[in-house]
């Protein structure tokens, strides 16, 4: 896919790797819808990343955690914008939740915003990304905890897991008109409360003996966007830790 000029709506791209991935698209010359929910003052230090990228856009606020929020957020962007190639759906939280303590609505609010939100955005943007020219796209942020046992994020990674389920089916559904894949990113940005003696250790177990940057998942983004011909797949950027036991 040729991405510039064409529209993008990056879901959660007030902060951290959504803010990378809606820049990134901003520097291939791609109009940004700049989705946020609390992150006001983030998402228009995002735009303005985007404009110095070459990029331009407008940034939409929405609590995707509410059922109707999707459709109200896609029907904002195309009234913006007029029409939607892309969408990346960056939007979720990461709560520690160890088993014995996890509630009913802790549950409820991690499947409503990293595992319902994407399917439904998705759901809402089909009719718009699909045309005679095959060339919409939708690209899913997974996690590698969709493919590891994190004892103390369980309900988080069976989110993630769901996501991967879902761009394979997403996939064959909306083919051809629209490729789905999805990125699996590692650890890309420290927890901000870790220490030194985390970090390390983190290096020491990873193949690559590095963590990685928000710039990493970026990268993938791009490619998977710019690769016509790959559609149902999840890469995962985690520095080679899936395959360190």
């Amino acid at each position: 896919m040729q991405l510039r000029g064409r529209t993008a709506l990056v879901t959660g791209a007030g902060r951290r790797v959504g803010r990378a991935l809606a820049v990134a698209l901003g520097g291939r010359g791609m109009r940004v819808a700049v989705h946020y929910h609390a992150a006001k003052e983030g998402a228009a230090e995002t735009l303005r990343a985007i404009q110095s990228a070459g990029g331009s856009g407008a940034t939409f606020a929405a609590d995707l955690a509410q059922p109707d929020a999707p459709a109200a957020l896609m029907a904002d962007v195309i009234a913006q914008f007029g029409t939607l190639d892309v969408v990346v759906n960056s939007a979720a939280v990461m709560h520690r939740t160890p088993f014995a303590s996890v509630t009913p609505a802790q549950w409820d609010d991690i499947m409503a915003l990293n595992f319902r939100a994407p399917f439904f955005v998705a759901q809402a943007a089909a009719p718009h990304l699909r045309r005679a020219d095959g060339g919409g796209a939708i690209v899913n942020v997974a996690d590698l905890a969709a493919f590891e046992t994190w004892p103390a994020y369980i309900p988080h990674g069976l989110s993630k897991a769901g996501i991967v389920h879902m761009t394979r089916a997403l996939a064959r559904i909306l083919a051809p008109e629209i490729r789905v894949a999805a990125v699996a990113p590692g650890t890309v940005l420290l927890p901000e409360n870790w220490s030194d003696a985390d970090a390390e250790r983190l290096r020491a177990t990873t193949p690559l003996q590095r963590h990685g940057d928000p710039e990493d998942v970026a990268a993938t983004v791009l490619f998977l966007l710019e690769s016509d011909f790959i559609t149902g797949d999840t890469i995962i950027v985690d520095g080679g830790r899936h395959v360190r036991i």
